[in-house]
């Protein structure tokens, strides 16, 4: 495995965490939304409310099998909270590299992207709610996802970053 994967619900820390990883590592940064922001010509908000979020996850299942087609190596590749949800996805993260689910308690979430309108699954009455249902249903993707569970609320996200490129090392990501 070459390359560090960062699945998770949102607001758990994967982008943050992940340009930290990958500037200590002196990997590339990916992420999985932007990346399909790019291709798309618009956000993530919009094809959610354009086309919906099966077509998302289409769009999704599309980025990975690029991304393992170019075998591209020495990435962190931060992905979109869902991408874990579809099995095809798991099978296609784990062939791209160690995958670490970073784990945040609910309320750790809610702080973090209360009030961030850019995301369209917590335009909602109560987001607090909506973030502890989602993450009761996501969890059991995330674990089959992962390599290795990262929990993160008691961390700083540099010192997170610090201890997945330790576990990497010790499995060989160089």
């Amino acid at each position: 495995m070459k390359n560090y994967i960062l699945v998770g619900y949102m607001g758990c820390g994967k982008t943050t965490v992940g340009k930290n990883l990958a500037r200590i590592c002196n990997f590339t940064f990916l992420d999985t939304d932007e990346l399909i922001e790019e291709q798309q010509g618009r956000s993530i908000r919009d094809i959610f409310a354009t086309d919906g979020e099966s077509a998302f996850r289409d769009m999704e299942t599309a980025v990975l099998r690029e991304m393992l087609e170019q075998k591209k190596e020495r990435l962190v590749i931060s992905t979109g909270g869902g991408m874990a949800v579809r099995e095809e996805n798991r099978e296609l993260l784990k062939q791209l590299g160690m995958v670490f689910y970073l784990k945040a308690k609910p309320e750790t979430v809610y702080e973090r992207v209360k009030g961030d309108t850019k995301r369209p699954l917590l335009q909602c009455e109560d987001p607090l709610r909506r973030i502890r249902t989602m993450q009761e249903q996501r969890e059991p993707a995330y674990i089959d996802a992962a390599h290795q569970v990262i929990e993160v609320d008691e961390y700083r996200q540099c010192e997170i970053a610090e201890k997945i490129k330790t576990i990497g090392k010790a499995e060989g990501i160089r």
